[in-house]
C-alpha cells in the first residue's frame, strides 16, 4: 500500500504530508492556500482516440488543395507541399523550411511521440522513464510551432485582399488541416505526464 507523499508547498514553503488525490481533485497548503498537489487528469484512452483521428485527418490536410486563388482571371489551387515547392522554388529556403516544419513535420512528430507515450504507458513496455519524459517535454514545447504556418498564411491573405491583386478561398484542405491542429491540441492537452510513471509507483 502506497502512504502518503511528503511535499513542500511551492508558495510558502511549509512540508506537508499528503495524501495522493483522487482524479480531478487537488490538495491545498492549508496555510496559504496553493495547489500543492493534483490529481490525474487526463484519459489515455481519449489521447489515443484524438491522436488516430488527427492522424487520419492528416491525410485529406496534405492532399486537397489549402488555398484556391483568383489571380488576373487565373484559377490556381495549392496544397501544403505545393506551397513548400513553390518557395523553395522562389529561393525562399527558410520561409519554405518553417512551413515544411509547421505543416507536414511537426504534426506527424507529435500525434506519433503521443501514441508511443500512450501506448508505452497503457502497457507499460520499456522502462525508459526519463526518456520519455523528455519526449513528452519536447513535444510541449514544439506543439506551438505547428501554427506558425497559420499565421503566415492569415497574413498573406490579409495583404493580398488589401491591395485587392486577388481572391483568395480556402480550400478543402484547409478544413482538415484546422482539424489536424485542434485535435492534436486536445490530444496534448488530455495527455496527463504522470501516466508515464504511474507503474513505477504502484511498484
Amino acid at each position: 500500500m502506497v502512504g502518503p507523499d511528503v511535499l513542500s508547498c511551492p508558495t510558502c514553503g511549509l512540508t506537508l504530508e499528503v495524501e495522493r488525490p483522487a482524479r480531478g481533485q487537488r490538495a491545498e497548503c492549508p496555510r496559504c492556500g496553493s495547489t500543492v498537489s493534483q490529481g490525474p487528469h487526463g484519459s489515455l484512452q481519449v489521447t489515443a482516440a484524438l491522436s488516430v483521428a488527427a492522424l487520419i485527418l492528416y491525410i485529406p490536410a496534405n492532399i486537397y488543395p489549402i488555398l484556391r486563388m483568383h489571380f488576373y482571371g487565373a484559377y490556381s489551387e495549392s496544397t501544403v507541399w505545393d506551397g513548400v515547392v513553390s518557395l523553395a522554388q522562389s529561393r525562399q529556403y527558410f520561409v519554405a523550411l518553417i512551413v515544411f516544419m509547421a505543416s507536414i513535420a511537426v504534426p506527424v512528430f507529435k500525434l506519433a511521440g503521443l501514441l508511443y507515450l500512450v501506448i508505452s504507458a497503457r502497457f507499460g513496455v520499456g522502462r525508459r522513464l526519463r526518456e520519455r519524459t523528455r519526449l513528452y517535454r519536447f513535444i510541449d514545447v514544439v506543439g506551438p510551432w505547428a501554427m506558425l504556418d497559420v499565421f503566415l498564411l492569415a497574413i498573406l491573405v490579409a495583404l493580398v485582399k488589401l491591395g485587392q491583386i486577388a481572391i483568395i478561398l480556402p480550400g478543402p484542405g484547409l478544413v482538415a488541416f484546422t482539424a489536424v491542429v485542434v485535435l492534436t491540441m486536445l490530444a496534448s492537452a488530455s495527455f496527463d505526464p504522470r501516466a508515464i510513471w504511474a507503474a513505477e509507483r504502484i511498484g
